[in-house]
């Protein structure tokens, strides 16, 4: 069986990187069987054969295979087979367009309403570590940065609408099945509910009814996962 060295909190079972997400519901919709290890932040000799020091990290058959766009090339490539991740070469390169808007918008949109609430889940070694090292990138305390979230709110809503627009007239970012798309974003979205109750989106937007639809995926892997309610 493969194993995914997955991020964790203080408590072994609350997985929250949003990275993480995405290549745990990729290896669901590969259906390929997985056993996830818990990780924290300052154990990064245990990933040293994948030659770098964070997750998600695959191995397979010996393989250590780091980065979750990496991995889902790489489960799409040696396991052709098996249902596919983005649809065809058309898709992939779409799903490019998600993995950077994702990663440069949506994530430092996500990050200054919950950075505490990760923080508070952190296990007691990799509390100051995280400290630290996010409080210099942000140049501001965690108190700080998520201090004026409720301000930011409406406009991070409407950050939203080219998403709620797509999702008004289909059921998923793949159409009508989801997509390795579907994994990109929804894994933002995970990685708040994991550590935060804080209510990111209103219960009647789109965006809402399809991270529902995301939660009941694959047996309801994403929605029986360690984190809070939502609406």
């Amino acid at each position: 069986m493969m194993e995914l060295y997955d991020l964790a909190g203080a408590e072994e079972d609350r997985r929250f990187s949003p990275f993480c997400w995405r290549a745990r519901l990729a290896l669901a919709h590969k259906e390929l069987p997985v056993r996830t290890l818990a990780w924290r932040f300052t154990e990064k000799e245990r990933l040293a054969p994948s030659g770098q020091g964070r997750v998600p990290v695959l191995v397979d058959n010996g393989r250590w295979v780091a980065d979750s766009w990496v991995i889902a090339t790489y489960l799409e490539e040696t396991y052709p087979d098996r249902p596919s991740l983005f649809g065809g070469g058309a898709g992939r390169a779409l799903s490019r367009f998600y993995s950077n808007w994702a990663d440069s918008a949506l994530h430092p949109g996500l990050i200054r309403f919950v950075l505490l609430d990760v923080w508070r889940h952190l296990a007691p070694q990799d509390r100051d570590y995280f400290r630290r090292s996010r409080e210099e990138r942000f140049g501001a305390t965690l108190e700080a940065v998520v201090a004026d979230r409720d301000q930011r709110l409406d406009g991070f809503r409407q950050s939203l609408t080219p998403l709620r627009l797509t999702l008004q007239t289909q059921p998923f970012l793949g159409g009508e099945r989801p997509l390795y798309a579907d994994y990109i974003v929804f894994g933002g979205f995970q990685w708040a509910r994991c550590i935060s109750d804080y209510a990111l989106l209103a219960a009647d937007d789109p965006v809402a009814a399809w991270r529902r639809r995301m939660l009941e995926l694959f047996g309801g892997l994403a929605g029986k996962a360690k984190g809070y309610p939502v609406a």
